[in-house]
């Protein structure tokens, strides 16, 4: 099958390569023109996955129209920031798009599904989500994801297309909840990596991680997910991988918040790319818009957005009223 996948970082590199291996003609594509075009010499992508060799009928195109209509299928894998922009050059694609990307518009509080079905309305969109680590699917490591569309069809062919013995696909047909849960769960993983930063122990970060899937069930339910979804892979599976992780992105930017790092010092580093970012914002925003409770969201927007040092965020966070465990 031909396949284009939009976004050369770590994460679309590995599935580039993991559906290369898996016997279709793939076609890489990013904004960093000059990165991509090392990758067919160098035969690895030395900026995000150095230690990786690709194959060498991985194919690259820079130029995003042709790459977007080279493809049977599209994965999406740029980040949030750039969905939007990049998802206008499928306007006119009427087959399935498969979105890697964990994030939450701000303006419309839509996950990329919805922001896909907004800027290429005849695209078919599948999340592909899950504790999915890109440098371990590069590895072969063991993992598993889940493949959601309203379309039971549509999830099933994606499975098909992804699963592989080290890659362990399952099907949902409730994308809203395995959207939420993906991208809610990296506002969750810099509070996490602030329990580290700190010095807290293993307590600390069990309890925090429990709650706080309570907490993004309740948005994500509020959004018209199902609750269920929550307690899968692409709910409490990814929230666990990200919260603990070395390699998590997130995590680290929590990390250094909690040594007591300069926001703007960490945001100009490798972590520049943490999609908890963004979302903490977009997430704040939504809950007040569905007047939910987002305890650990609102500390980790304070810290992120309105300079509330890491000492007063958790005193408020820990000083909350008891209640019942919901």
């Amino acid at each position: 099958m031909k396949i284009s996948v939009l976004g050369a970082g770590a994460w679309g590199t590995a599935l580039a390569r993991h559906l290369h291996q898996g016997g279709n003609n793939v076609v890489l594509w990013d904004n960093d023109t000059p990165n991509l075009l090392r990758i067919p010499t160098a035969g690895r992508n030395q900026k995000y996955l150095p230690d990786i060799d690709l194959p060498e009928g991985l194919g690259v195109e820079p130029d995003l129209a042709v790459a977007a209509n080279a493809g049977e299928i599209v994965v999406m894998a740029v980040p949030s920031f750039a969905y939007r922009r990049v998802g206008s050059a499928l306007r006119e694609f009427n087959g399935i798009v498969v979105s890697v990307t964990k994030g939450i518009d701000y303006e419309s509080g839509l996950p990329m599904s919805g922001v896909l079905g907004a800027v290429a309305p005849r695209a078919r969109c599948v999340a592909l989500s899950g504790p999915t680590l890109a440098l371990e699917v590069a590895r072969g490591i063991p993992t598993a994801a889940v493949a959601a569309s309203r379309d039971s069809e549509d999830a099933a062919l994606v499975q098909r297309l992804f699963h592989r013995p080290a890659f362990r696909v399952y099907t949902s047909t409730d994308i809203l909840g395995v959207e939420f849960g993906g991208a809610l769960k990296n506002v969750i993983a810099i509070a996490a990596g602030v329990c580290d930063g700190l010095g807290f122990g293993d307590n600390s970060k069990a309890a925090l991680v429990t709650r706080a899937i309570a907490e993004i069930r309740r948005l994500g339910v509020a959004c018209g997910a199902r609750a269920d979804t929550f307690a899968g892979l692409s709910g409490i599976g990814d929230l666990v991988v990200t919260c603990f992780s070395k390699l998590s992105r997130n995590r680290t930017l929590g990390e250094r918040l909690g040594r007591g790092e300069q926001l703007s010092e960490i945001l100009a580093s490798s972590v520049s790319v943490a999609e908890g970012y963004p979302t903490a914002r977009s997430a704040y925003a939504l809950a007040r818009r569905h007047n939910v409770s987002t305890p650990i969201i609102d500390e980790v927007y304070a810290m992120l957005y309105q300079g509330k040092s890491v000492r007063a965020a958790l005193q408020d966070l820990t000083s909350r009223d008891v209640k019942p465990e919901d």
